[in-house]
């Protein structure tokens, strides 16, 4: 089982975040550590990639999480012949102004689905990077800034499949984490059969927060106390990776920030004012295992056995 998508569950938690846990809940049927750790990504201000088979409710994922949330939404459908500039805008001229006038493309969102990024060449692809890094675009000269909150959200199928493109790894790197859903239990498989049509529940769906509140959420997200110990504990796993002869290339420091955020906001959706090693152990699979890479001596193992690998052997001290 992918451990990115089995944490412990918190036992306690934040009132505004336990509400809109769930309401996703109601509509995600059974995948309540999923939820959670896209929550967490939100929190800690990053992009998500669900990366998963067809069918098991990615696209729905994104599209509940932005309406909880009460974030403006839009789905771009990526495919093989897609250009940077159906997903950023374009400039056309304007006869009655005499110049030419900036018309923003879909990317103008506070939650954008990027919906099987991998459909799309590299060119199309490379269209989101600085707007994930810099929160802006740049096109013809001109920065536009683009709305806060933002997220990206993509979904990817597996890359055996026909038609799609592997994304680079400056590309995965944009994104704070990767999450499987993977196939629901039979209970929820069951309810959901006899349930109601999970596209009706998303439209009646009323939010439970504001993009107000969240950006409130996400600065006091920041403000959870990370102690030295902690920081040294982080540093261990990322030199662990970096010394160890398992992996390509070890975690950056980027990878090691990422790291720290999400386990701020692990540890405040418990409820707590300080992060643990549990935290951390808790979201390190979902915030590394699409960074990492087996060495050439080591094509047994995939992310998610890299990961455990790197759990198990840096102790808690």
């Amino acid at each position: 089982m992918n451990r990115s998508a089995a944490p412990a569950l918190a036992a306690e938690g934040h009132p505004s975040l336990d509400k809109a846990i769930a309401a996703v809940n109601d509509i995600i049927l059974g995948k309540e550590p999923v939820i959670r750790l896209a929550i967490a990504c939100m929190l800690a201000r990053g992009h998500l990639l669900l990366e998963d088979l067809p069918g098991v409710g990615k696209t729905t994922l994104a599209h509940v999480l932005a309406r909880a949330l009460g974030l403006e939404f839009h789905r771009i459908q990526f495919t093989s012949d897609m250009l940077p500039a159906d997903i950023l805008g374009v400039s056309v001229y304007d006869q009655e102004q005499g110049g030419f006038r900036f018309h923003p493309g879909p990317i103008f969102s506070q939650v954008v689905l990027a919906d099987e990024v991998n459909r799309a060449t590299p060119k199309a692809q490379s269209a989101l990077l600085e707007a994930m890094e810099e929160y802006q675009v740049t096109t013809e000269g001109e920065t536009h800034a683009l709305p806060a909150p933002f997220f990206v959200i993509a979904t990817q199928n597996p890359s055996h499949q026909i038609g799609t493109f592997p994304l680079p790894e400056s590309q995965l790197d944009r994104f704070l984490m990767r999450l499987r859903i993977g196939y629901p239990g039979a209970a929820a498989e069951r309810a959901l059969l006899m349930g109601s049509d999970r596209r009706d529940m998303v439209r009646e769906l009323v939010p439970v927060m504001t993009a107000a509140k969240l950006l409130s959420l996400q600065r006091e997200a920041t403000r959870i106390h990370v102690s030295g110990k902690l920081v040294d504990y982080v540093q261990a796993l990322l030199a662990f990776t970096r010394e160890s002869p398992l992996y390509r290339n070890g975690l950056s420091p980027r990878a090691g920030l990422a790291l720290l955020r999400c386990a701020q906001a692990w540890a405040m959706l418990a409820g707590r004012p300080q992060v643990l090693p549990e935290d951390v152990q808790a979201v390190l699979p979902a915030v590394a295992g699409h960074r990492l890479q087996p060495s050439a001596e080591n094509r047994a193992q995939d992310g998610d056995a890299l990961t455990d690998t790197l759990l198990n052997s840096v102790p808690v001290t």
